[in-house]
């Protein structure tokens, strides 16, 4: 998919189409998820800090993900994949590869040529949104081509063409070369996929190790066998959080763990799993990070269980100099739950009055839910009980401006709320693609 999450928001928004629009993590230490093309003729790209998006190109949108509309379009897009073959391996949201051969399509590059611009038809039909497609003989050279045809576009690589279109590209272009790699290699006079064929597997064993080495000079050669894979399974999961603020009160730092241990159950519990190694993750105000973790005696999704391992796990952290991030996660996957019986226990004797992620009891929690203000993030969904659906522009001094517009609406126009005004509600996003039209009257 072309800058997927961009392109969500401005087929959502009507008054973005056309403009720059940049969507990831909007505080001081927020980092771009996806810029819009737009956006990236004024160098705006990807992992980028937000702070320097901002010093680019000041007058893009500069929204909050919504990943719960970007997996919705996601579905559809999977859902049309599988129609085209039965092994499809995704790779993220918006990126896939697809066996062809698997789904008996001839081995000719018309017939791939014909599949892949009819399902480019079929994404945008279904979606509204605009998809590259690469087509060859293998997963790397597959994705270099889909790279090569973006945006909106289709690029076949023919069997005997790979090495001369390869050979003068980057070293970084091959998968699995990072910053660090490239540096190693260019220190070594190594810049182009070329030369680092040229080097040889010695050399390139010699500069990485032996396994990055010799997978590196088996792709620089054109050598990638790997099959697609349609069932990936998960191997841990997790979540983490970066502060716009170091984290210096050891409490605070006790409690936003406790609040990230319940949100990586929650999504454990979304994939219908459970976990025996719990692990914890601080990254120091220097960038300096250290990582804890414990094996249970058996697979768990009771998110106390977790909670209590985390604090466990954090007890032998020291974090008076300032917490920058802090991330939870489980690994030792598995699809049923063996309870740790002591923690069963402990739970049912005191349920009545287990804290919640923010250390304190329901009742208080609840109360305290209801007196803190709501937060308006720019790009999340409203309704106005007299204006209708709309999303939020911006906020602050007690304000919050909402541009009131529909995907299937010209631009909409502009209004501006008390923060707490109770005729403004949040809202869930609405549909895009063939499902985007107005309702019958």
């Amino acid at each position: 998919m072309d800058a997927f999450y961009a392109s969500v928001e401005q087929a959502a928004k009507p008054s973005l189409r056309g403009k720059p629009v940049v969507v990831g993590g909007l505080g001081p230490r927020g980092v771009v998820a996806t810029a819009s093309y737009e956006a990236r003729v004024f160098g705006v790209r990807s992992a980028m800090s937000t702070a320097q998006a901002r010093r680019l190109c000041p007058n893009a949108a500069y929204l909050t993900p919504r990943f719960a509309l970007y997996q919705s379009v996601s579905r559809v897009v999977m859902g049309l994949l599988g129609e085209v073959s039965p092994l499809v391996e995704p790779l993220s949201l918006d990126e896939a590869f697809v066996d062809l051969e698997a789904g008996g399509v001839p081995a000719s590059a018309g017939a791939a040529r014909a599949v892949g611009e009819r399902l480019r038809r079929d994404i945008t039909a279904a979606t509204g949104l605009t998809a590259s497609v690469g087509l060859a003989g293998s997963k790397m050279f597959a994705k270099i081509a889909s790279e090569q045809a973006k945006p909106d576009g289709l690029m076949l690589i023919a069997p005997g063409t790979e090495l001369e279109i390869l050979g003068p590209m980057p070293v970084r272009t091959i998968p699995g070369v990072g910053p660090a790699t490239a540096e190693t290699l260019r220190r070594a006079g190594i810049t182009t996929v070329s030369e680092t064929a040229e080097a040889g597997e010695a050399e390139l064993v010699r500069l990485l190790g032996k396994a990055h080495g010799a997978g590196l000079y088996a792709l620089a050669t054109g050598h990638d066998d790997r099959p697609v894979v349609a069932e990936r399974d998960a191997k841990s999961v997790s979540v983490e959080d970066t502060f716009a603020e170091d984290l210096t009160d050891r409490t605070r730092v006790q409690l936003e763990l406790a609040r990230l241990a319940d949100r990586c159950v929650q999504r454990l519990r979304g994939a219908g799993r459970s976990g025996r190694t719990v692990s914890i993750k601080v990254r120091h105000y220097d960038f300096t990070t250290v990582t804890r973790s414990e094996t249970l005696r058996g697979p768990t999704d009771d998110p106390a269980v977790v909670r209590e391992a985390a604090a466990r796990l954090l007890d032998g952290v020291d974090t008076t100099a300032g917490v920058r991030l802090l991330g939870v996660g489980v690994s030792g996957l598995a699809d049923y739950t063996q309870e740790d019986l002591f923690a069963q226990a402990a739970g049912a004797a005191g349920a009545a009055a287990e804290p919640d992620a923010a250390g304190q009891a329901p009742e208080e929690g609840a109360a305290a839910e209801e007196d803190r203000p709501r937060q308006w993030l720019p790009g999340l969904d409203v309704r106005h009980a007299e204006y209708g659906p709309g999303w939020v522009q911006g906020s602050g001094v007690g304000r919050v401006t909402v541009r009131f517009e529909q995907p299937w609406s010209p631009p909409g126009r502009i209004r501006t709320f008390p923060v707490d005004d109770p005729a403004l509600e949040p809202a869930d996003p609405l549909p895009l693609g063939p499902l985007a039209e107005p309702p019958a009257a």
